[in-house]
């Protein structure tokens, strides 16, 4: 039971991508509930925070981002969006997504990967 995330890819600098993660049909029930984040990890780096989104739709950012991404959520398709504009070579990492704080970690997927090129 994984969270899979998707769209990722090659795009130059000052591009834009959309990347998406579905939750498991099991948890269905209760995923409206959840403050969901989007997570991304460089070669080398630790895995870091970088958007999140509550259940009633309030949304934050690292600073790193702030401006450029957008965090979005469709609770009936169980699933969170991250659009990203005006890329950056520092942005490549593979990107995925989970829970956040205080709700308990779902099981990580293989994310997707995102590169860009400068």
């Amino acid at each position: 039971v994984q969270l899979q995330a998707s769209g990722g890819g090659l795009v130059q600098a000052g591009g834009s991508m959309k990347v998406s993660c579905r939750a498991p049909r099991s948890i269905f029930s209760v995923y409206s509930a959840y403050n969901m984040g989007w997570y991304r990890q460089a070669p080398g780096k630790q895995r870091e925070l970088v958007a999140t989104i509550t259940s009633s739709g309030s949304t934050n950012y690292a600073d790193s981002v702030k401006g450029r991404f957008t965090i979005s959520r469709d609770n009936g398709k169980r699933t969170v969006y991250l659009q990203m504009n005006s890329l950056r070579p520092e942005d490549t990492a593979v990107h995925y997504c989970n829970t956040v704080l205080p709700f308990q970690s779902l099981s990580w997927g293989q994310g997707t990967q995102v590169t860009v090129s400068s």
